[in-house]
């Protein structure tokens, strides 16, 4: 079954090329080759598509192509890839109706007063749509509930944004890779809306378990949708997970274009593949999408 599109599309994981080299934005590099890789490895049918946008035009032309109306551009801040806060700022103000910009903090190099500031400056003063957290991938790895995070927890309950967790295969050690501290905080947190970015993949059983027992869970599986067993996902969207599953394209390491024609073609129901790409993200961003 494919859904009929006709409705406003929200990205929940896109990052500019241009953000960071990390991203691929220079050929001939080894984090180029890595960005190639990874679009292999996610079944990409264009590996080298993330070289065509060299700056926010280009950028939002990809969008248009793919008919992408909002992306959310989840930055990173973990050893090798420091995307500041003030740089995400100024990219989603070129096109603020377009580009939803979310900060990232490392609490185990700020330390957690200094992380705790640094966030709540993001939010408040540069105007960010919430906190990206990716425990897993500090200097020391977190789990997700670990208690140098949870004053960042109740910080963004506090300012109603999401938090953004994010774990999956390239998790460093697996071990942090661990769906169960996201129950954790989100009963200790229970106003507090999180967005599990890569979905946990690939324990899909677990966070859709998680999911299940906390509706303050929601799942983004970005390019994990697509990889072996991301039927599950799919399962539970057309079922209870309908208001708490997300579309994301994961680009630059999968097209923005293909990730939506494959996204229609999942066997989405059609209330929950609009759900999924821009009621839930209405909910979460109080946006005022209208299909």
């Amino acid at each position: 079954m494919t859904v009929k599109p006709n409705h406003p599309i929200v990205d929940m994981r896109s990052r500019p090329t241009f953000l960071h080299p990390f991203f691929g934005a220079t050929p001939d590099t080894k984090e180029y080759g890595v960005v190639r890789w990874l679009n292999r490895r996610v079944g990409s049918r264009d590996v080298d598509h993330f070289a065509r946008a060299k700056g926010v035009d280009g950028f939002i032309a990809e969008m248009d192509d793919a008919e992408i109306t909002a992306a959310v551009m989840v930055a990173r801040s973990v050893p090798g890839v420091r995307v500041s806060n003030d740089d995400l700022a100024a990219v989603a103000a070129k096109s603020p109706d377009r580009l939803i910009g979310i900060a990232s903090v490392d609490p185990v190099e700020l330390g957690r007063e200094m992380a705790v500031a640094e966030a709540t400056r993001a939010v408040r003063d540069l105007g960010l749509k919430g906190i990206n957290l990716d425990a897993g991938f500090y200097a020391e790895p977190l789990r997700a509930s670990d208690d140098r995070l949870m004053p960042l927890y109740e910080l963004c309950q506090a300012l109603e944004v999401p938090a953004f967790i994010m774990s999956g295969p390239t998790t460093p050690d697996l071990a942090y890779n661990d769906p169960a501290a996201v129950d954790v905080v989100a009963r200790t947190f229970p106003r507090l809306k999180i967005v599990c970015s890569h979905g946990f993949y690939p324990r899909i059983s677990e966070i859709v378990t998680v999911a299940f027992r906390n509706e303050n869970v929601f799942v983004s599986p970005d390019m994990y949708t697509f990889s072996p067993g991301g039927g599950l996902y799919v399962e539970a969207a057309n079922g209870f997970m309908k208001d708490q599953f997300l579309f994301g394209s994961s680009y630059p390491f999968r097209p923005m274009r293909q990730g939506v024609q494959d996204f229609q073609a999942l066997g989405l129901s059609q209330e929950a593949y609009e759900n999924a790409t821009f009621r839930n993200a209405n909910r979460l961003f109080n946006l005022g999408l209208k299909s």
